[in-house]
């Protein structure tokens, strides 16, 4: 019995040996890639240790600019920082997504953005993504009213005070409850939405609670058969009130669902004198769960995607406005020129206004300095610069140069990276809108080839245009009737992890009014 039980012993261990130790160091394809990290090939608990921390897209950055376009994260994860062969490849051809998007599911059902598979995610997308486009939105009524109350009778008023009575405004909160204002009205209605703009308690309440479960992300994202069996013994990882913030704000999205499907079904009474719109997002979404065959409840579909429209439409919102005032503070002069441009507008900004009319959005699309600015902070300080994984197909696929892959390969790239790259951005490092306007053609094509802000291909963000032309707006506001001095910037670096606000979570400038 011995013998065979040597064997036995020696046939594991060679089984082992091969299978965790020799196949992926030198004989897998990957193997052929440059290790991010010496244990690279043999385990994923560096990458995993570096996701938990915090430290994920710096490690992951300083490995590419170590070993070239393409690295090796762990056993069965890659990373890629290039253009053709790279996220070309990744993002338009087809590779589905990783099991990681499933933390963004909400009511347990899959949103658009969470759906792994490109069939589904197509056809829900093609009925949705009308209401986002540029050209509906730049001429929707409903969105033309949501931006003349939101302007006119809350931000504007707001700073005017704070200006008037030289008090400090905490910006980052603002700018994430103003970004809040415009999508709700935009989903739900101007009638079922927030007005977190003036009303800073339930400001605080709803983002405290939104909050919350922000440091417990790691262990849906990449441990989630871990998470779910610890789940069962107790709270071991997630506290209790992880779990209350989840039921609070899936409460909140259903309780503004039924009151914008009553708003479609009757319409709002003169006598309350609340400014209204058509549910735009709500009314399509609806429609989309008509035409697309999905195993779950109607008013679950619906909710669970207007959730993310809310959720997403305000946190990268309000970060990127977040920086973007932080870096006009920090140059004076080009808050100067930026209010010459805004002065050629017709009507302008000025407030208070003779009417409370806007210029189109057009003519603000239009303005080369203000396109320029935001093009910069999207780039520098993106709100997401995290990687977004996908997954190899059956067909082997070379990525940057690497031999073929097998299907079921982790790979992504990442924004943060891909605005860093020397030879596409001199002086990565800098915040320069002046790049963008001094470039010739060829050299800004090549910059946009690079720009990845919203991602690319057929899952590139939906909200997009949506996001740009509200930030325009509020910027050409803000800026045509006030400038803005920094009292405390202190901890305004982004954390390191997919979503990057300001380490301090906070920002805090003083207004002063400017003479029309």
């Amino acid at each position: 019995m011995l013998p065979i039980a040597s064997i036995a012993t020696l046939c594991i261990l060679s089984y082992v040996t091969y299978k965790y130790i020799i196949y992926p160091a030198f004989i897998s394809p990957l193997s052929k890639i440059p290790n991010a990290h010496p244990s690279s090939p043999f385990s994923p608990l560096w990458i995993l240790l570096k996701r938990f921390t915090d430290q994920e897209n710096r490690s992951i950055h300083a490995a590419h600019v170590k070993h070239g376009d393409i690295v090796r994260l762990g056993p069965n994860e890659i990373s890629v920082n290039c253009v053709d062969d790279g996220i070309r490849t990744i993002y338009s051809g087809g590779f589905e997504k990783w099991p990681w998007y499933h933390q963004f599911d909400n009511f347990g059902v899959p949103c658009m953005f969470s759906t792994a598979e490109s069939k589904p995610h197509a056809h829900r997308r093609r009925v949705i993504a009308n209401v986002y486009s540029k050209s509906f939105l730049q001429s929707s009524p409903e969105m033309l009213k949501i931006s003349q109350t939101i302007i006119f009778s809350r931000v504007l008023p707001l700073l005017e005070s704070a200006a008037m009575e030289q008090k400090p405004v905490e910006v980052l909160d603002l700018s994430h409850a103003i970004a809040m204002d415009f999508i709700v009205a935009f989903i739900f209605g101007l009638q079922n939405g927030t007005n977190f703009t003036q009303d800073v308690s339930a400001r605080r309440q709803f983002f405290d609670t939104y909050q919350k479960r922000r440091p417990y992300r790691f262990w849906s994202s990449e441990l989630q058969g871990l998470k779910s069996i610890l789940n069962r013994i107790g709270p071991i990882i997630e506290p209790k009130f992880v779990q209350e913030a989840t039921n609070y704000l899936e409460n909140w999205t259903l309780t503004w669902t039924k009151a914008a499907e009553k708003s479609c079904a009757t319409k709002a009474p003169d006598e309350e004198h609340i400014p209204s719109t058509t549910p735009v997002v709500y009314s399509q979404v609806h429609q989309s769960t008509l035409k697309t065959p999905f195993p779950y409840p109607q008013d679950l579909q619906i909710a669970t995607e207007l959730q993310d429209h809310w959720a997403a439409g305000h946190e990268t919102t309000g970060i990127t406005l977040c920086y973007l005032f932080h870096e006009l503070s920090l140059h004076p002069s080009l808050q100067q020129q930026l209010r010459k441009e805004f002065l050629t507008l017709s009507p302008t900004l000025t407030y208070p206004p003779p009417t409370p009319s806007l210029p189109t959005p057009q003519t603000l699309d239009a303005l080369p300095l203000l396109h320029a600015c935001l093009l910069e902070t999207l780039r520098i300080h993106a709100a997401i610069p995290g990687p977004e994984p996908r997954t190899t197909p059956s067909k082997p696929t070379s990525l940057a140069g690497s031999p073929p892959l097998p299907a079921g390969v982790r790979v992504s790239a990442q924004p943060y990276t891909l605005h860093r790259r020397a030879d596409v951005f001199p002086d990565p490092e800098a915040w320069k809108p002046e790049r963008w306007l001094d470039a010739s053609e060829e050299q800004r094509a090549e910059m946009g080839r690079w720009f990845w802000a919203f991602g690319s291909g057929g899952r590139m963000c939906i909200g997009s245009n949506f996001a740009m032309q509200e930030m325009k707006l509020i910027t050409a506001a803000i800026y045509t009737n006030y400038t803005t001095h920094i009292v405390d910037d202190e901890g305004i670096e982004q954390i390191d992890a997919y979503t990057a606000h300001p380490r301090a979570n906070k920002l805090v400038l003083r207004y002063e009014r400017v003479e029309n």
